[in-house]
């Protein structure tokens, strides 16, 4: 024990040693005889005789003490023995869970971009506002394009015109029949031409082309706007893409329980404030190749969004629950790591401790679920483990593993 913690527990011993240290160290001047004026006399080297007496008696007292509480100390690690307790794996119903960081994309969410040059007379919407597929957005001047309509409308009138009249002769015998298919086709040619100076009125008039969420108007009101500018973006919320990546390993595990454990398998979103999201996804799209570079595929989880909540550019986790059915569960405290693998003590049949390495599939909560290396039949030391040894047969308390489990800090699912 260090001495310091002693002479704290017992103030009065320490103190008592300390002033024999005193009178010895008073003592030993006296027996050397050192020159000191005010002690030579008859009557303080009797004084001294007798103290010294003393506190070799005293110091022997106290020094007995001291050996006997050290002593004592030293002897009691040697003392204490823990119980072994053994137990078995058990074969239990486990959800794994995957955890991986995501973005979160609108289904569609688009630029929205002038098809014509001209002055922005009109803006119908606000940021952030919710419109339906048609609703008029944003206006052009049409100036240009209105006289470019009428022009075209008029050469077209002409044109029918003209091809009447000469149907009309043709019928009379006055003009051949090529005649008349020239002035039909100039006539098409003109009413073609009108057709594209009113679908070119018609793009000064932006509409929403689906149902969606307006962002940030880029142009404010009486802006010059040139064919491509980008005006706003529209969002459409309603199910919203996940994108993760997975290593190439756990996409091997996804797909090899693919088929036959599809239904077993819940997809979570966690949003950056910790929170879960309500609905629940389901895996959308799986890309067609592998990134060289990270060992990564990237996987799609499609996420119902019927309040809205989520907008285009989140982040957030994905969560993958598994059920892994009949899984081998272990406590965690009774696996040791040694040179980065785990093992664990096995009691044989003759109560003799063997050293096993085992394989972990995943940890979850306080548990190791085993891949390899352990079974149900198997009994596996939980606590004592320092107190045995390879080969050793050993004296030991069972406890069932289902009251193992259930005791332990964080039950598994």
């Amino acid at each position: 024990m260090n001495p310091i913690k002693f002479a704290m527990r017992r103030p009065v011993t320490t103190l008592m040693l300390v002033v024999a240290l005193i009178s010895g160290g008073v003592f030993g001047l006296y027996k050397m005889r050192v020159d000191i004026p005010q002690l030579n006399t008859p009557k303080i080297y009797a004084c001294l005789d007798y103290l010294g007496v003393g506190a070799k008696q005293m110091k022997g007292r106290i020094v007995g003490q001291f050996e006997s509480y050290f002593h004592k100390h030293e002897e009691q690690p040697h003392e204490e023995h823990h119980k072994i307790l053994v137990t078995r794996p058990q074969a239990k119903a486990v959800v794994l869970t995957q955890e991986y960081v995501c973005q979160i994309h609108s289904r569609r969410h688009i630029n929205v971009r002038a098809l014509d040059n001209g002055y922005l007379e009109a803006i119908s919407v606000k940021e952030g506002q919710a419109v339906k597929k048609g609703d008029l957005m944003f206006k052009i001047v049409p100036v240009l394009y209105q006289a470019r309509l009428n022009a075209e409308n008029a050469e077209a009138q002409l044109a029918q015109l003209e091809y009447k009249n000469t149907k009309k002769l043709f019928e009379k015998n006055v003009v051949s029949q090529n005649e008349v298919a020239l002035l039909q086709a100039k006539l098409a040619k003109a009413q073609a031409k009108a057709e594209l100076a009113g679908a070119e009125l018609n793009f000064t008039n932006i509409r929403a082309p689906f149902d969606g969420i307006v962002d940030r108007l880029q142009e404010q009101l009486g802006s010059l706007i040139k064919e491509g500018d980008s005006l706003t973006t529209l969002s459409d919320n309603s199910l919203m893409w996940v994108y993760f990546n997975v290593p190439e390993a756990q996409y091997l595990e996804y797909m090899a329980v693919l088929g036959h454990h599809e239904g077993d398998q819940q997809i979570e979103l966690v949003l950056a404030n910790g929170e879960t999201f309500k609905q629940t996804g389901k895996i959308g799209a799986i890309e067609a190749k592998f990134n060289n570079e990270t060992g990564n595929i990237p996987f799609r989880a499609d996420f119902p969004n019927p309040d809205r909540l989520l907008r285009h550019g989140q982040t957030g986790t994905v969560l993958i629950n598994r059920v892994v059915k009949n899984a081998i569960v272990i406590p965690q405290r009774a696996a040791f790591e040694t040179l980065d693998k785990r093992y664990v003590y096995v009691v044989d049949k003759d109560d003799v401790v063997h050293q096993r390495e085992i394989v972990v599939q995943n940890e979850k909560d306080d548990i190791y679920v085993i891949k390899k290396g352990l079974d149900v039949n198997d009994r596996i030391v939980l606590e004592g483990g320092l107190q045995v040894r390879e080969g050793e047969k050993v004296d030991f308390e069972f406890r069932q593993p289902e009251l193992v489990i259930a005791s332990l800090k964080n039950k598994a699912e």
